[in-house]
């Protein structure tokens, strides 16, 4: 049994192991005396975590609860825990439930790790057309059976591949995403960027097929892309036009990496949430790598960025009440209660809750599932729909950076460990940062740096000139770690070095050896 509990403003969860129904190890929180389910697919121990000066006692996330099958290729899991397979909650959640989720996330610093993701486009070498799912298909069944890749599935449709703690994913396009384990260094980290390359190649180079590293689909239109076979992104795909002009762009044609980073404590999560929020647009211009539209320049150094202004206002965008003196774990409770829902899951299907809140879920009040309430994995997946420039689970997910070759993949985690996981290069941060006003930061945001990049125009000087002090913040947090990891910034210090975005080398190409096409561009940045 789960037992929540809240020390001054600061809170902290802890759960004990059951069995479920299905014979899998299964957590359970205390909701109100009722038992729900926390189904999660990492193993975490947290054993003496700190909140503040509240001591979080053990708490296990499990494997995710699934249908095994045994062949030859080894398990199959199911692509969602299904939540009927499980005790749902009788009682509304309370709000302190969902903040002592958000707080169990606290980790001592040895025990902070590095977790990358990162997307990239399949296409047909011989056309540069997207890979089909048919041909997404044949490629995560040969992974599976030449790698040893657990298989998940959705229906009776390939959807992804497990293997211990990575996952490999499909986005709405096809997009093709690993999401990486939870490693301590960078050198593991690239040495898993690098793996995973070399398994997809094996099995793609066969088909025929290649992988572009770029923020944004360079040459086709959205009627060109293939719709994956998930039950999430029809919901998503019906509702994205509703509330913003380029949210079918979003989900069908970019790509990104990102960087998931652990806290110590309350105190520590918001230091670094105010940091990585300040610091996301200049990541944006530094790894801006989306200059083309359908086989012209955009106007935009990072199309990708630019779209997400306007794909849903309710759900992204740079937060300014992370920088109140009052925002904590609650406040960011507070913030996602009332992000709209896109969906629950039951019965190994997505129900459309499009457009009620969480909020209303907790009341019993969802017209879709009338009078049934949410249990914490229904709060775990929709956290999971909302999209800031940082986001809260229990990490912090750094987003603002476009797709690129596998250098940048390796780079952009060194960027961000080096400046939050080193306690002067963050304290030296948030100082440079503090007089930044919100409209200084929505302005660099939302009207500048996916335009002009490290070129943008920021009080005195440019954004260039801030981004050269950030970096060699982010070397020397790297070398205090002491791992000699700083070399992982060198496609970023060439960047800064010469004030040229990765975009505008690709726009140099087009507009003079490439003779304005974007076709070589899938040599170009091919894995």
């Amino acid at each position: 049994m789960a037992l929540v509990s809240k020390a001054g403003s600061s809170y902290c969860i802890r759960s004990d192991i059951t069995r479920g129904r299905t014979g899998q190890n299964v957590a359970f929180g205390v909701v109100n005396n009722a038992e729900a389910p926390i189904m999660k697919e990492k193993w975490v121990n947290f054993s003496s975590l700190s909140c503040k000066n509240a001591r979080v006692a053990q708490f296990f996330p499990l494997e995710t609860v699934g249908f095994r099958s045994k062949r030859r290729n080894g398990v199959i899991v199911a692509a969602s825990p299904p939540t009927e397979d499980a005790l749902i909650a009788t009682e509304p959640l309370t709000k302190q439930d969902l903040v002592g989720y958000l707080a169990s996330g606290c980790k001592s610093k040895e025990k902070w790790r590095i977790g990358t993701e990162h997307e990239k486009f399949g296409f047909e070498i011989k056309t540069l057309r997207p890979m089909k799912y048919e041909q997404i298909a044949e490629l995560l069944n040969g992974i599976s059976e030449r790698f040893d890749w657990e298989k998940v599935m959705e229906g009776d449709k390939i959807i992804g591949l497990k293997q211990g703690k990575q996952s490999i994913s499909l986005e709405p396009g096809g997009q093709f995403e690993l999401s990486g384990a939870p490693l301590e260094t960078l050198h593991q980290t690239c040495a898993e960027v690098n793996s995973h390359l070399y398994q997809v190649k094996a099995v793609a180079e066969e088909m025929g097929i290649g992988f572009l590293g770029i923020g944004f689909q360079p040459k086709l239109g959205l009627k060109d892309i293939p719709v994956m076979p998930k039950g999430r992104y029809e919901i998503m795909r019906n509702y994205m036009p509703k509330v913003g002009s380029l949210g079918l762009d979003m989900m069908f044609r970019t790509c990104t990496v990102q960087v998931n980073l652990d806290f110590s404590s309350e105190a520590d999560m918001i230091r670094k949430f105010r940091a990585g929020l300040a610091l996301q647009p200049i990541a944006t211009a530094l790894f801006a790598n989306s200059p083309f539209t359908e086989g012209k320049p955009n106007g935009y150094l990072s199309m990708r960025s630019q779209i997400w202004t306007d794909t849903d206002k309710d759900r992204t965008g740079m937060l300014p009440f992370v920088f109140d003196d009052s925002f904590g774990f609650e406040q960011y409770v507070d913030y996602a209660l009332d992000v709209p829902m896109y969906f629950v899951y039951r019965k190994k299907k997505y129900i459309d809750c499009t457009g009620m809140t969480f909020r209303d879920f907790m009341a019993g009040k969802l017209p879709c599932i009338p009078g049934e309430l949410p249990n914490l994995n229904d709060w775990e997946n929709h956290l999971t729909t909302i999209f800031p420039e940082v986001r809260l689970k229990r990490y912090l997910e750094m987003r603002g950076a476009d797709g690129g070759p596998w250098r940048r993949l390796c780079a952009l985690p060194a960027f961000w460990v080096g400046l939050l996981y080193d306690e002067v290069s963050l304290q030296s941060i948030l100082d440079m940062t503090a007089d930044w006003t919100s409209e200084e930061r929505e302005m660099l945001r939302n009207k500048q740096v996916p335009k002009t990049g490290l070129k943008t125009p920021f009080r005195d000087g440019l954004l260039w000139h801030i981004a050269e002090d950030v970096l060699k913040l982010a070397k020397d947090g790297l070398e205090r770690r002491g791992f000699k990891e700083s070399g992982f910034l060198n496609e970023v210090a060439e960047v800064v070095r010469t004030g040229v975005t990765p975009a505008e080398k690709l726009l140099e190409l087009y507009h003079g050896k490439w003779g304005q096409s974007v076709d070589p561009v899938f040599e170009e940045l091919l894995y």
